[in-house]
């Protein structure tokens, strides 16, 4: 029986188990990893490190909520339950909280190509906030037609020398104010009615071949074709999402259900990145604090 049960591991996870803790909760963090800013190859806009790479910050996160004894128990999630308190299944075992954090972040959109993994951080990247600053004067490419891929060939323009945007319509689905942009931007390209087909380059991506045979050459390629909430063990409970499928809270990080409280990627931030995640937790823990001690 725990007072909280953290779902997810990753800076919303990690920063609300820290606070509850603080708070002297009894807590458990269920997860089936540290989520997805371990794939981030370097990060330099969390204060406090000026380049880290996802895991090395992740896991230092980690060591600070080992140091207050929470325990992290990787298991898969498999159904939560609303009895008279909640009831969390896992693959192995059953665990019984008088509250919940739900911290389980976003499902990054993949290419499905069969060597996509191979290439992670050597030149495939799915956060271009994160890595695009390692783009300097490179040849890079986007994937996607929406105002996240729009938005990520403006800032790799910034570092790189090239970018070319591929997208599988006629038309950008952009902002208009985006697009113009973009148009005015000698560095861009635009390729559409094209997709992604294939990987190639021995250690490091070096070139990506076209659903129309033609092969560009290029450094880094920025996956941007969205994300999913991981929000599908939560609808036994009812919980109110948005028409994208993420959970709406209030400024408490509250859920519409008493008690279940959501924070970072999976909730209707503004902004999904880990300072902001980390924020989330702490609130979300302090609010979990007051429920508890009612």
């Amino acid at each position: 029986m725990y007072d909280l049960i953290i779902m997810g591991a990753g800076p919303s996870g990690l920063s609300a188990a820290i606070y509850a803790a603080r708070y002297k909760l009894k807590t458990l963090i269920l997860t089936k990893d540290l989520g997805t800013l371990t794939e981030a190859h370097l990060v330099e806009n969390y204060p406090g490190f000026k380049s880290i790479s996802g895991l090395n910050l992740m896991n230092k996160m980690k060591e600070h909520v080992l140091s207050f004894k929470v325990p992290i128990i990787e298991e898969e999630i498999k159904a939560i339950k609303k009895e008279k308190n909640f009831i969390v299944h896992t693959e192995k075992n059953k665990y019984e909280a008088k509250a919940l954090i739900l911290a389980l972040g976003t499902k990054r959109r993949r290419l499905n190509l069969p060597n996509e993994e191979n290439y992670l951080g050597k030149g495939v990247f799915y956060c271009y906030t994160c890595d695009g600053p390692l783009m300097h004067n490179k040849i890079v490419a986007v994937v996607g037609g929406s105002d996240s891929a729009a938005q990520a060939s403006l800032l790799l323009s910034e570092y790189a020398k090239k970018i070319y945007i591929i997208y599988r319509k006629e038309k950008l689905r952009a902002e208009p104010i985006l697009i113009e942009k973009i148009k005015k931007n000698k560095k861009i390209e635009f390729i559409p009615n094209a997709e992604v087909k294939e990987l190639k380059g021995s250690k490091f991506l070096s070139s990506v071949v076209l659903d129309n045979k033609k092969e560009i050459k290029i450094e880094g390629l920025f996956v941007e074709i969205g994300a999913v909430p991981s929000t599908t063990l939560v609808k036994d409970l009812k919980i109110k999402t948005n028409k994208f499928g993420y959970i709406i809270t209030n400024e408490l990080k509250e859920t519409n259900i008493p008690g279940v409280f959501a924070a970072g990627d999976i909730s209707t931030t503004p902004l999904r990145q880990a300072i902001v995640g980390a924020g989330d937790g702490a609130i979300a823990a302090f609010s979990a604090y007051k429920y508890c001690k009612k």
